[in-house]
């Protein structure tokens, strides 16, 4: 029972970090898309090798992931595996419902949301281990390696953005807009790439972390390690990958067009501001939200420039909203999946949740082929360029 739960956690596992690359392969790519400097194509091709490469850069993320946010004391053999099972289950429902309706929301929240309301549905917030009572949740680390720098990082992405944006115009203030958009053009696959690479870095050590926690739980590997063995950092970054390929052209388009029109100079400057922030994040090993980050980058340079009436700020409220409630619904379903798994068989029960989403969501994907709106998505984002050119 032991093997067969862990191999369930692991494919769980990769076929989340699956979703959070379609979900998450706007980050990336939409403004350069929006401002036709790179074709969709190519542009989720780029972000997919970029985001395989960035999975092997760096571990910080994955090792908080692991051993920050919840007692791996408490997570010991099959119950704590169930748990974790539970936790990815609610994430990927959450992940694939935000997806259908096009909404930027956190990967990153909706595996932290999934992971909290498992482990507090099946063990409450404080556990009796070996006759002390210790705390299910690690808050001080979820609060300051967690929610604080994803709150963070987009509330600085804004102003940053804002101001890069406002020293670009110093600096382009007498050349002519077609020329301009020319050149900017020309750098925006770079600062695009720079994003994916970051990407790589920051998300696909989330799943990574969630396999290490499983392998700990099973006894497969140390508590204290430093580094996830290979096969788990090459599997995270493959999936994330194929993910990425498969490609989330619903949240491009409310990224790349709907909350602000780009030009190719708002497009650096988003991108550079989203990239540096990144940067940063994961040398200090903290898993922010590469989807918050890069939207707020959008406000800040959508906005700057006497440009607020370019922000459409409906849209913007709406992400906002889909931000508040991420981890408080994933949490839900996660909890959900969590009674589940108790029944006999539940296991089974759990992965029936997860194929039934899967399934939702590749019949609307077929649809949305079927009837053309990946054309259409194209199609608008095309003419969204030749608006700002």
């Amino acid at each position: 029972m032991l093997w067969t739960t862990l191999i369930a956690v692991i494919v769980i596992a990769l076929f989340f970090d699956f979703t959070n690359g379609f979900h998450d392969s706007a980050n990336a790519i939409a403004t350069a898309v929006s401002t036709r400097a790179l074709s969709p194509r190519v542009a989720v091709l780029m972000s997919a090798v970029l985001n395989f490469v960035g999975a092997f850069y760096a571990v910080k993320v994955a090792a908080t992931i692991a051993k920050g946010i919840v007692n791996q004391d408490q997570l010991g053999g099959v119950n704590g595996l169930k748990i974790i099972l539970a936790g990815l289950i609610g994430a990927i429902v959450w992940n694939l419902a935000t997806w259908y309706l096009g909404l930027p929301s956190s990967s990153s929240h909706a595996l932290i949301g999934g992971m909290l309301g498992s482990v507090i549905c099946a063990l409450g917030l404080h556990s009796n281990v070996k006759g002390k009572s210790q705390s299910v949740v690690q808050w001080h680390g979820l609060y300051e390696k967690v929610l604080a720098p994803s709150l963070l990082a987009p509330l600085l992405a804004i102003p940053t953005a804002f101001a890069l944006m406002y020293i670009l115009l110093w600096i382009i203030r007498k050349r002519s807009p077609q020329r301009t958009n020319h050149v900017f053009r020309r750098l925006q696959p770079l600062s695009s790439a720079f994003v994916a690479f970051l990407h790589g870095t920051n998300d696909a050590q989330k799943t990574m972390g969630i396999m290490a926690m499983a392998l700990v739980s099973a006894g497969h590997l140390d508590p204290n390690f430093n580094r996830p063995p290979i096969w788990v950092i090459a599997g995270a970054a493959s999936a994330m990958a194929f993910g990425t390929y498969a490609g989330g052209w619903r949240i491009i388009r409310t990224l790349g067009t709907r909350i602000a029109k780009l030009d190719p100079p708002r497009g650096v400057a988003a991108e550079t501001a989203c990239a540096s922030l990144l940067w940063v994040t994961q040398h200090f090993g903290f898993p922010v939200s590469t989807t918050h980050t890069i939207s707020g980058a959008v406000l800040g340079s959508g906005a700057a420039g006497s440009r607020f009436s370019a922000v459409r700020w409906g849209v913007a409220g709406n992400i906002v909203i889909a931000w508040l409630i991420t981890i408080p619904c994933a949490a839900l379903v996660g909890a959900g999946v969590q009674l589940l798994t108790r029944l006999p068989g539940g296991v089974f029960f759990a992965l029936g949740v997860a194929a039934v989403a899967a399934a939702l969501a590749l019949y609307a994907r077929a649809q949305h082929l079927a009837t053309g709106n990946v054309s259409e998505t194209e199609a608008t984002l095309s003419v969204a360029a030749r608006e700002v050119a």
